[in-house]
């Protein structure tokens, strides 16, 4: 049979081979890299070598610009915040323990945004200013729902950031977190928004809506320190970090924070109706959904109701099962939280409620939760 690759010396090694072959491509490459040109390797078989105009160091130098013009932007309106609050000692009963965070001013008279887990119980607060003083800061108000609370110190002059419109951040977009983690001034990560629309836990309980997701390095820190695009702006408030799954790091979005701080610094607290009870989520029956043609398989089981309070409550028994408010379908405590607004401090609204099997309506009045 005829070889029809008998060009080809078969008896020079299969290495000797390559090496020509990697030589000779090599030299047709190295002048286009000499120019700085990159290749990118071809898409399909069939494809050619495609020269690309931009270097990776150019792209990662024009990268670093951008990251380290946001932090000269931005950095010095980011303090350290520095706290002493009441812990129980074995030994000495209780005592004043250390604690830090972050915070960023928010106005040019002293204002400034930070968590209220940072600040939550604290003795004394204290905040470092990125010129070196450390001055005296008093709680303006403080939201635990949220996450977030307000200081002001008395000082003027001072570097303010701005709020970014939260609702046209996009997934991928980059993200700067700024905070102080460790007692460390002014670390800086960087990441992109990982995810919008997410939903985290306060420390009371309710569930905080609008958080944004990022893949920017939270430490214990940086918790109260903003979140920044790459125009300085805040997009974020950064509140908590998933220490068990790798990456998953969390802000309040900057239109709740923006909402939030207004609120705390014209009244000092955000209001919320209050019903004055208790319950917890229960499922019911295929029986129960459609004899009251209901729209969630779920409902908010009344186990207490709470007399005397702000709240008028008294059509409400316990064992009832709210399933819906102002004729908005319930099914989660969450959600009826979420209905529970200022709206409806001292207005008479209508509950529907299963009682013994039947959909009831009942009136109650909310009061404003303390």
């Amino acid at each position: 049979m005829e070889n029809n690759h008998s060009n080809i010396d078969l008896a020079e090694p299969a290495c000797s081979f390559i090496d020509h072959a990697v030589r000779d491509l090599r030299r047709s490459i190295e002048p286009s890299l000499v120019l700085g040109h990159n290749l990118r390797p071809p898409v399909t078989e069939n494809e050619p070598l495609v020269l690309l105009s931009h270097t990776d160091h150019e792209l990662l130098d024009a990268y670093s610009r951008t990251i380290t013009g946001v932090v000269g932007m931005v950095a010095e309106a980011v303090v350290h915040i520095q706290v002493q609050k009441p812990t129980n000692d074995r030994r000495n009963g209780q005592r004043l323990a250390p604690g830090s965070g972050s915070g960023f001013v928010i106005s040019s008279d002293g204002f400034i945004v930070t968590n209220n887990h940072v600040i939550e119980n604290a003795r004394d607060i204290k905040v470092s200013l990125a010129d070196g003083r450390t001055v005296a800061a008093e709680l303006k108000g403080a939201d635990p729902s949220t996450d977030i609370a307000v200081l002001k110190i008395y000082e003027s002059g001072l570097k303010a950031l701005s709020f970014a419109n939260s609702e046209s951040l996009q997934r991928g977009q980059i993200a700067i977190a700024i905070g102080n983690p460790l007692g460390l001034q002014h670390t800086v990560t960087a990441g992109v928004v990982s995810a919008l629309g997410r939903t985290l836990r306060a420390n009371n309980g309710r569930l905080i809506d609008d958080i944004i997701q990022t893949d920017a390095s939270l430490n214990p820190g940086n918790s109260g320190g903003p979140l920044v695009n790459s125009l300085g702006q805040v997009i974020g408030v950064n509140t908590a970090t998933i220490i068990s799954a790798q990456g998953l790091c969390f802000a309040v979005s900057s239109n709740l924070a923006a909402f939030v701080a207004g609120k705390l610094i014209m009244e000092g607290r955000v209001k919320r109706a209050y019903l004055g009870i208790a319950g917890q989520v229960v499922n019911l029956t295929g029986r129960m959904i459609a004899a009251n043609r209901l729209e969630k398989s779920t409902g908010i089981y009344i186990s207490e109701v709470v007399a005397d309070q702000p709240a008028y409550n008294n059509e409400l028994r316990q064992g009832d099962i709210i399933v819906a408010f102002e004729h908005n379908p319930i099914g989660t405590v969450d959600e009826l939280h979420k209905q529970l607004s200022e709206y409806y401090i001292g207005r008479a609204i209508k509950l529907e409620v299963l009682r013994e099997g039947h959909k009831t309506v009942v009136n109650v009045i909310p009061g404003e939760m303390k």
